[in-house]
């Protein structure tokens, strides 16, 4: 059911970026999934680079939609069936802001709605949404998450 729902939204997951540095994409402890920060990587490339400002808030947007579609692919990888799944516990997010920009939730809306969309009442979870001078390779945005599975 929840892969026929990614489906039915239109996104077709993709192959889980491998890592960019010394760590493992997932790590489970009990009932819980440890999703390593995932930026937005599409077919080997960051799609979306640079500062996020009021200018470009929609951009970033769609880099942190994209960041839950390869944490998304992860879990699939990880757990084989997103069935698992049983509730999104935490997403982190990260935004490469300019100093003056402030949105930086409305910028990860974009991830926590589309959980939403996927795992209704299940993907609701608690969250952060941070400004930082800097991501690895110059991405607009990463996050992680915390995931609960039966």
């Amino acid at each position: 059911m929840i892969e026929e729902k990614i489906k039915s939204i239109g996104i077709k997951l993709p192959i889980p970026p491998n890592p960019a540095g010394s760590y493992i994409p997932v790590v489970k402890s009990g009932n819980l999934l440890f999703v390593s920060g995932q930026i937005p990587m599409e077919d080997g490339k960051v799609a979306f680079t640079g500062k996020v400002s009021d200018a470009n808030i929609e951009t970033a947007q769609k880099s942190a939609r994209m960041c839950a579609i390869n944490i998304l692919a992860q879990l699939k990888k990880e757990l084989g069936d997103l069935e698992k799944i049983s509730k999104i516990v935490r997403l982190s997010g990260f935004v490469n802001s300019v100093p003056e920009f402030t949105q930086q939730p409305k910028v990860i809306n974009a991830a926590s709605d589309l959980l939403y969309e996927i795992f209704g009442e299940c993907g609701k979870h608690s969250r952060i949404a941070v400004g930082v001078s800097s991501l690895p390779l110059n991405s607009m945005t990463e996050i992680d998450a915390i995931v609960e599975i039966r």
